[in-house]
């Protein structure tokens, strides 16, 4: 028997978006931020209010962000070997917990002022709101590339994109106002912004949480894996597979494969093949792999193979 352990990382390419993008966008919010907390306390508008607040935390997403991209380019050390991909993934998770927070909180001013209407300033609330759906919708145009492969953008994309949803339920309830009068279409607008802010929340929530745990990236098809390995000519069997995402943008993989007996060479030939294929085919960029000439405990996980049985003296 014998072991020859292959190791390949490679780079996957994305359109990586520029740190100083993201801050660019955290000061432009930051800014409206302050215009629209003190307009929806002028014109007594929960819904702006909520939409401020909503805002307030897509600034500290976008400076979370921010900063989990700056850290991410520092390069890896003897400390952190896979370097600071993670930092992103923890930026994430914050992000979509305080998503969560937010909606409950909107929920909990809504409920109040449904059991209290207060009348609010329809040409403001419209006026601000406007004004916050252009420029939710130009940030999220800016990250929208970006987001499709880095969780960390994608927590930010999806604030955004929620308080530009939310803007235009504004911009709804200051018409429905406007026209009937009603004030309860303030808070009830304000319940189902939080109703979309929390169910934007709980995509990024599981994703992240699922990278942290070191479960199966989302999307990746362990059946079809093990049928790509066992494909690969020379290989017998795999067994003790594992895959995980380590960051945004880089999965890793380990495995053992069972080959017929043969030499060194050969083996590493095998170990290559099958790093190239799972790459190809299922953007799995950093792999470990041994090879060895017999099979697995039964017990393991993947295990297909069936031990020889075991030959003593005398039989």
């Amino acid at each position: 028997m014998h072991d020859i352990h292959g190791d390949h990382a490679h780079a996957h390419t994305h359109a990586a978006l520029a740190p100083g993008t993201m801050g660019v966008a955290m000061a432009l919010t930051l800014s409206f931020v302050a215009a629209e907390g003190i307009a929806g306390w002028i014109g007594h508008s929960l819904a702006l209010v909520a939409d401020a607040g909503h805002n307030l935390a897509d600034a500290a997403a976008l400076g979370l962000s921010w900063y989990a991209l700056s850290i991410a380019q520092k390069p890896s050390h003897h400390g952190m070997t896979f370097g600071y991909h993670r930092v992103g993934v923890v930026a994430a998770l914050l992000n979509a917990v305080s998503l969560a927070l937010i909606s409950l909180w909107i929920v909990w001013e809504a409920v109040a002022r449904l059991r209290s209407p207060e009348p609010a300033n329809s040409g403001l609330m419209i006026g601000v709101a406007l004004v916050a759906i252009v420029i939710n919708v130009v940030i999220s145009l800016r990250l929208h590339a970006a987001s499709k492969h880095d969780i960390n953008v994608r927590s930010a994309y999806i604030h955004m994109v929620g308080d530009a949803v939310s803007a235009c339920g504004v911009v709804l309830a200051g018409i429905v106002v406007a026209v009937t009068n009603n004030t309860l279409a303030d808070p009830l607008v304000s319940l189902v912004i939080a109703a979309f802010i929390f169910r934007s929340s709980y995509e990024v929530l599981r994703e992240s949480a699922t990278v942290l745990l070191e479960g199966t990236p989302p999307g990746t098809d362990m059946p079809g894996v093990i049928d790509a390995i066992k494909s690969v000519h020379g290989v017998l069997d795999v067994h003790d597979l594992h895959v995980w995402m380590v960051g945004p943008g880089v999965v890793a993989c380990s495995c053992h494969i069972v080959v017929a007996e043969q030499s060194i060479r050969e083996g590493q030939q095998v170990m290559r093949a099958v790093v190239q294929d799972i790459e190809r085919r299922f953007h799995i960029t950093h792999t470990t792999v041994q090879v060895e000439v017999e099979g697995c405990e039964p017990d393991d996980l993947y295990c297909r193979g069936v031990r020889p049985p075991v030959r003593h003296a005398g039989h």
